[in-house]
């Protein structure tokens, strides 16, 4: 039946009106992906599929924790990795919980003052750029472990759809390109790495070409075999050591054989009668998001308003006052046996520097005491929950997006540049950006400070939010913020994930703002607190899980601001 011109465009205007509508109902335009049984929720779609049919195959969080990582290290190179490190957060459906620690660690050649001249000036951002910036990797020996206390099924069935992947190919997406050309000059500066990410001829792969990995691939295969000695030793170790000894690097055999993952206990706090469990040290993220949330449960957030001026006044005094906590304190907890975490912890420490806190007037960040070093804020995030309920929240990173971009000549995997998250300058403070205080300065087999912050949030014994995010320092207060969003806010998963971020890091002494979504009175009110605001694009990219105990359902979002971010259930 033929309908009329004017019909025509009176039911497009409908179905117009209708997106309209639906698009500013749904806050950033998502809304959380539900599932019955179990989640994956990371940076890569494909990573996301390979984690989720782990699951549907009768693997468990672990497992699918393990094969994400192994697959984002193919297919979101700029912070999956095998030659980084990061930390795994691990809590069951029956209440056990625990940590994992693989961050990288400084080579045994490794000295306090080795990026220094003789003016104690640091030499062309040697700790930042090329081959001496590259800590001891620690990503595969930590998934190792991970599986090895915790694993369900065969390492092979883990490791493989990684090597497949790498092996055959992905389409390119829009996302990798957008990387790919903007590092060009980077690949350009390295032959082994403009072997990866460029054509034969030069040219930048376009988004639906095939784009595949053979020499990583080659590395998979022999750690599918092998397991972390498939890394560690034998010929990927042969090749990673030539590599350096050629290129001027500093890590040898002896540093890959002594190199050993940590299960730690985590960190543990409360707020709002939920238990909050998190990374302790070296990561400084669970001891600065305890810290904070025990300062803000002396307020009454909720009445205040989401984002309202007085809101973002007193979370900015809360993260001021942690991260000079998180510079003066936290370090490798294996050189820093005398680290006060207890007390940074602790609801009377909170209680007591509350008092300190206005409820109208800013404080002063002294930048003749403390302050906090460069930190990428390329890293990236993934959650999981499997059928039982059990949930892992893991972080991992390169350090800057592509780490070093230096890839390793015939394995095929990046380099971190992780050295650069070290104190460089012993004794030196101020406030462009320089930390000089004794937990985090350099020294062989120490792991270097870090902001990860993968965290989970249980009631009753019962894991129900798994989160964390990229971001360098930015995470901690990103993960705090999406925190109180579902916890004091109430929001679904996936408005609190898209909902605007702002972030204080105690020095400079500026808070940085999404430059959307805060209105211009909130901003004048809260500048005539004393804050100064600094605009910028988007902070973070979250991936996190919330459980509904009662209903059973879980509820998933990737955080918009992630490319090629996907949330996918069964």
């Amino acid at each position: 039946m033929k309908r009329s011109k004017s019909s025509l465009l009176l039911s497009v205007a409908i179905v117009l009106l209708f997106v309209q509508f639906q698009v500013f109902a749904s806050p950033g335009g998502r809304r959380p992906v539900r599932a019955k049984k179990g989640m994956v929720v990371s940076a890569s779609k494909f990573a996301t599929e390979v984690g989720v049919d782990i699951l549907e195959n009768g693997g468990n969080a672990i497992d699918a924790a393990v094969a994400t990582a192994f697959a984002l290290a193919v297919t979101w190179p700029s912070a999956g990795n095998l030659g980084g490190g990061g930390f795994l957060v691990y809590h069951s459906a029956d209440g056990e919980m625990t940590t994992f620690d693989f961050r990288e660690k400084a080579p045994l050649a490794a000295k306090e003052r080795m990026y220094l001249d003789e003016n104690n000036s640091i030499q062309n951002n040697s700790n930042h750029q090329g081959i001496l910036a590259v800590g001891v990797p620690g990503t595969v020996a930590g998934l190792a472990l991970a599986h090895e206390k915790y694993g369900h099924l065969s390492w092979k069935q883990l490791v493989e759809p990684a090597y497949k992947l790498a092996k055959k190919g992905i389409p390119l997406t829009w996302g990798l390109h957008d990387g790919f050309k903007y590092n060009k000059k980077e690949w350009d500066r390295y032959p082994s790495s403009a072997k990866v990410f460029l054509k034969p001829n030069g040219g930048i792969y376009h988004p639906g070409e095939k784009w595949k990995q053979r020499d990583l691939a080659s590395t998979l295969k022999r750690i599918m075999k092998k397991g972390k000695a498939g890394f560690y030793q034998g010929k990927t170790a042969d090749i990673f050591v030539e590599f350096m000894e050629k290129n001027g690097g500093l890590i040898t055999y002896e540093d890959l054989l002594k190199y050993k993952a940590v299960e730690r206990k985590p960190v543990r706090g409360r707020f709002r009668g939920y238990d909050i469990i998190a990374m302790g040290p070296p990561s400084s993220g669970g001891v600065a998001i305890i810290e904070m949330l025990n300062i803000l449960s002396g307020y009454e957030l909720e009445e205040m308003g989401h984002n309202s001026a007085h809101y973002l006044h007193l979370i900015t005094e809360a993260m001021r006052r942690a991260f000079a906590d998180r510079a003066q304190f936290i370090g490798d907890p294996d050189f820093n046996p005398e680290m006060p975490v207890d007390k940074l912890i602790s609801q009377e420490y909170a209680d007591q520097v509350r008092t300190g806190i206005s409820q109208s007037a800013a404080s002063v960040s002294d930048s003749a005491k403390f302050n906090n070093f460069y930190e990428s804020e390329e890293t990236t995030h993934f959650s999981v929950i499997d059928k039982a309920g059990n949930m892992v929240s893991l972080t991992y990173t390169l350090e800057h997006s592509y780490g070093s971009k230096i890839v390793v000549e015939g394995a095929g995997f990046l380099l971190n540049n992780e050295m650069g998250d070290f104190n460089p300058i012993p004794g030196y403070t101020n406030s462009q950006g320089y930390i000089g205080t004794p937990p985090n300065l350099i020294q062989p087999q120490k792991r270097m400070l870090s902001s990860m912050t993968p965290t989970i949030v249980a009631k009753n014994g019962k894991p129900i939010l798994a989160i964390g995010s990229p971001g360098g320092r930015t995470i901690i207060n990103t993960v705090l913020q999406v925190i109180l969003n579902v916890l004091e806010f109430e929001m679904d998963i996936a408005k609190a994930i898209e909902s605007p971020r702002i972030h204080h890091q105690w020095l400079p002494d500026r808070t940085s703002m999404e430059d959307w979504g805060i209105s211009k009175d909130t901003q004048k009110i809260y500048t005539s607190f004393g804050h100064t605001i600094k605009f910028r694009g988007e902070q973070g990219r979250v991936m996190g899980i919330f459980k509904d105990v009662e209903s059973g359902i879980i509820y998933g979002a990737a955080d918009s601001r992630s490319p090629d971010g996907a949330a996918i259930g069964y």
